[in-house]
Parts: C-alpha cells; sequence; structure tokens
C-alpha cells in the first residue's frame, strides 16, 4: 500500500500554504498545530494511510478504524491554508520504519502540495535545547530552504553551526526545496524529555504564524497551559545544582 490520501472533499485553492506538525521532540509542532486547528476550525478533506504506521488499529466505542493522519484545509478570502495533523509519522527507530519508508511518506506530501498548487510547506518541531530548556523561555530557530524566508521570521534566531533534522519536518523541505518550492522548519526550543508536551515552546511557534499571518485565535488555553509548564521549570531549576550554560555544539541534531 505505502503512503495513500483518501479525500473526502475536493476543491480548487487559492494561493495555499502547507502547515505540517506530527509528534516528535517535546510534542512542540503537534501541540501547535492542533491548537490551531482547535481555533480555527477548519474542514477536513482528507485522511492519510500508510505503512509506515504502527501495525495497530484504533478502537473508539467500538469501531475500528486504520490509524491515519489528516488535512484539514481553513479559507480565507485571499489564501487558503492547509494542515496536516495527526498521532504518527514514521519512526525513526529501524525496528519499525524502513528508511525508505520515511521517504516514501515525505514523497507523497511533496507530490501532495504540487498537485494541489502549494508554493510554500512549513513544518513545525521541536530543538532539543537539554536542561537550558528548564532555566528560560523557548526561542524560535528557523531553517529554510531560502534565504529570502529566513527573514520573513523576526525575531527567530539561526543556529549557524548546522546539524540534522529528522524526519517528516526536515525530509519533506529538502524534497520540496528540490521540486522548486519553498519552506521552512520553524522550531520551538524545548528538551527531549518533555514526553507529556511542552506548551510553552509551543505558544511560541503559535504567535509566530499568527502574526505573519493574521490568523484570530483565541490564546488563553494554550497560554494558561504555557504557564504551568514555565512555573513548573521554574521549581525545578531551583532544585537543579547550578552549572555554566553548554553550548548547542550539535547544532540541529536533535530536531525532530
Amino acid at each position: 500500500m505505502g503512503t495513500e490520501i483518501h479525500f473526502s472533499v475536493k476543491k480548487k485553492l487559492k494561493n495555499p500554504v502547507l502547515f505540517i506538525g506530527l509528534p516528535g521532540i517535546g510534542l512542540v509542532g503537534k501541540i501547535a498545530i492542533d491548537y490551531m486547528v482547535k481555533q480555527l476550525n477548519p474542514k477536513k478533506i482528507a485522511d492519510i494511510y500508510s505503512t509506515s504506521f504502527p501495525p495497530s488499529i484504533y478502537t473508539n466505542d467500538g469501531m475500528i478504524d486504520l490509524i491515519s493522519d489528516e488535512i484539514y484545509l481553513y479559507e480565507t478570502k485571499k489564501k487558503d491554508f492547509l494542515f496536516v495533523i495527526g498521532p504518527v509519522q514514521p519512526s525513526l527507530s529501524i525496528n519499525f520504519a524502513s528508511t525508505e519508508q520515511h521517504y516514501e511518506f515525505s514523497s507523497k506530501l511533496v507530490e501532495l502540495a504540487i498537485q494541489l498548487g502549494v508554493k510554500e510547506i512549513y513544518t513545525l518541531a521541536g530543538i532539543n535545547v537539554g536542561d537550558k530548556r528548564m532555566e528560560s523561555k523557548p526561542q524560535i530557530v528557523i531553517a529554510a530552504t531560502h534565504k529570502d524566508m529566513v527573514k520573513e521570521f523576526k525575531g527567530a534566531e539561526i543556529n549557524k553551526t548546522g546539524g540534522l533534522i529528522s524526519g517528516v519536518a526536515g525530509l519533506v523541505l529538502g524534497m520540496a526545496k528540490q521540486r522548486g518550492l519553498k519552506g521552512a522548519c520553524i522550531m520551538g526550543e524545548t528538551n527531549a524529555r518533555l514526553i507529556y508536551g511542552d506548551h510553552g515552546a509551543a505558544k511560541k511557534i503559535i504567535e509566530m504564524l499568527t502574526e505573519k499571518y493574521n490568523f484570530k485565535l483565541d490564546m488563553k488555553g494554550i497560554k494558561k497551559e504555557s504557564k504551568n509548564i514555565e512555573d513548573a521549570f521554574k521549581q525545578l531549576s531551583k532544585q537543579m545544582p547550578h552549572k555554566e550554560e553548554e553550548e548547542r555544539s550539535e547544532g540541529l541534531t536533535y530536531v525532530r
């Protein structure tokens, strides 16, 4: 089967922009895109099924379904926005997904973007900064396919040491660049040990996208969750032994 995209609605789109936020480090990208979808209330237009997903099914109220990601459409007068959200992406563990499956899945998303007339793709992710995240509020780091795209995100940092962006967040952009599309990975600083999610880092991504595209969102919910986690970090940092801040010598190695 590979990866299949099943559309329930097909429409002609206006200057569409694609956002992708799937589970990764600190669940930053997933939390950010899920919150935006909840607030914007876009229309679901497709399901994504793939043999690169875990070999399981989902049950709800006695009914069985294959695990899937979803595509939502938010329409405005001048521009349309597509959101790829969901509970899974191909695993980085070779025990569960092969290199070929990663490339096949990401390639299908790029092909979809081209078919729908997308010119810009943004992947949302987390970047691991270790214990620094416990001691300071997160910043946004940008890595883009073209220099002019970096300049569009004022206040974002650039990691000059370089590194790797693993999974869909990186592969989609690399493949998109080869096909003539523009894009950027928008990363919120987090700690890889935050397996239940970093709402503070997600909030920073949402704020940056809201400023760029003038989305009308009620930020109360994400602000509350963000404050809770920042307060928890303050308590933890008081209990941690003082040490000098470590440099991120490994660049973007731990991004997903």
